[in-house]
């Protein structure tokens, strides 16, 4: 094969993969704000295409966050983005339903991204939707947990958990909100992660990448432990871990 050929095989190759981030758009930063007094705000808006809208409002750690999507297109979704993430998700509406109630784990700005599924934006289609968004609920009381030393942890140590099938041993951390509520981050022995979040002592989900989207999530309580399936992985988290003690 001469060289010019195989350049020639390459550039179009390179070009067919990245297609789609040449189609994509920049997205439309919407600042949500609500009337004095209200707690939420509905919004109706459009989108064609490849075109996302970002609607961003400021939380509190601890504070839930409300957001249900009605569209007439059924290949409309939004995600929860928390502050600073571009893409990992702490909710997608994809593989969860369009109507969400999330805990949120820290203070900040955080997105609700509004968008078309590849297969409807690549057809160019649009959708005509409304977006109700609520914050309820006041900042927890701070916690006089003692964190431990040189973390942002209240506790931290090993949980028992079960990677493809496999026994292992995790490590984790967790940022307590009181009663029962918090966040925590898991290691497994690859060093990969996960964070779960707990409401009020029970796991309502975790950071949700686009990789995960329809990654299963189940949470179960048996006696003083939860027991939280993530795809293939199994974690046992005791109750003294979110409440203490």
């Amino acid at each position: 094969m001469s060289s010019r050929l195989l350049v020639t095989i390459l550039t179009g190759l390179f070009l067919t993969l990245s297609a789609p981030a040449v189609l994509a758009q920049d997205p439309l930063v919407k600042p949500v704000h609500f009337a004095k007094g209200s707690t939420g705000a509905v919004l109706k808006d459009s989108i064609k295409g490849y075109q996302y809208i970002d609607y961003r409002l400021t939380a509190k750690a601890g504070q839930q966050m409300q957001v249900e999507l009605k569209s007439n297109h059924g290949a409309n979704y939004f995600n929860i983005l928390p502050p600073g993430s571009s893409d990992v998700a702490l909710f997608n509406s994809s593989t969860s339903g369009n109507t969400a109630s999330q805990l949120l784990p820290d203070d900040g700005e955080y997105t609700v991204r509004v968008y078309l599924m590849r297969s409807a934006a690549r057809r160019n289609e649009s959708a005509n939707f409304t977006l109700k968004v609520a914050i309820t609920g006041s900042q927890p009381a701070v916690s006089h947990d003692a964190k431990v030393s040189g973390t942002p942890y209240h506790a931290t140590g090993p949980v028992p958990c079960e990677i493809a099938g496999k026994a292992a041993s995790c490590t984790f951390g967790v940022e307590r909100q009181g009663k029962g509520s918090g966040t925590l981050t898991v290691t497994r022995p690859d060093g990969g992660q996960r964070v779960i979040f707990f409401e009020q002592g029970k796991a309502t989900g975790y950071d949700q990448s686009q990789a995960d989207r329809h990654t299963p999530f189940k949470a179960t309580h048996h006696g003083d432990e939860t027991r939280v399936s993530i795809g293939k992985e199994r974690y046992t988290i005791p109750d003294a871990v979110l409440f203490g003690g």
